[in-house]
């Protein structure tokens, strides 16, 4: 399931950056896209703020087809403190700005993209990922209601992302 979880974060990390080229965070001194997958980063107390934030929540596998079918919960949350331009009046037109963002990079078509592995990719090694036999797909964002936390406004979105588990995958 990791390849599929790998290939979803990549997918929407590129949707996203091209929706929103300016949309970008600095992690251990490297400015990227504003997404990142929490359990591939360092612990922090700390969340990132106008960012996407990817965490897997729920996990369940159908076994009768030929290929297991799993399906798994992607939570990605997000926030924002507004512009300190504006005093923050405006966080409720940026987290509009980052529910819009996040509904084209899902919905796009297709809502699929093949299965890579990424794990010869991974770290700078220079070799390129490797195509799977099969797809990812996704269904459309659930976002769930705004909440005020102090002076930060923060939403968290669901979707549901689905794979068949492959001969030999883990």
């Amino acid at each position: 399931m990791q390849n599929a979880r790998d290939t979803f974060y990549v997918t929407l990390r590129d949707r996203l950056a091209a929706v929103n080229p300016a949309r970008s965070i600095v992690l251990r001194g490297v400015t990227r896209p504003g997404v990142l997958v929490e359990e591939n980063e360092l612990a922090s107390a700390t969340v990132p703020v106008n960012a996407f934030c990817l965490h897997w929540t729920g996990l369940g596998v159908d076994a009768q087809g030929a290929l297991p079918l799993a399906t798994m919960t992607c939570e990605i949350s997000y926030a924002t403190d507004g512009d300190s331009g504006n005093g923050g009046m405006d966080r409720g037109r940026l987290l509009s700005a980052m529910d819009a963002e996040l509904v084209v990079a899902v919905s796009a078509a297709p809502q699929s993209a093949t299965k890579m592995n990424y794990v010869g990719a991974a770290g700078g090694s220079g070799l390129a990922p490797v195509a799977m036999g099969t797809n990812v797909f996704w269904g459309d964002a659930t976002f769930g209601a705004a909440v005020v936390n102090r002076e930060r406004l923060e939403r968290v979105a669901t979707v549901e992302v689905f794979c068949y588990q492959e001969a030999g995958e883990l």
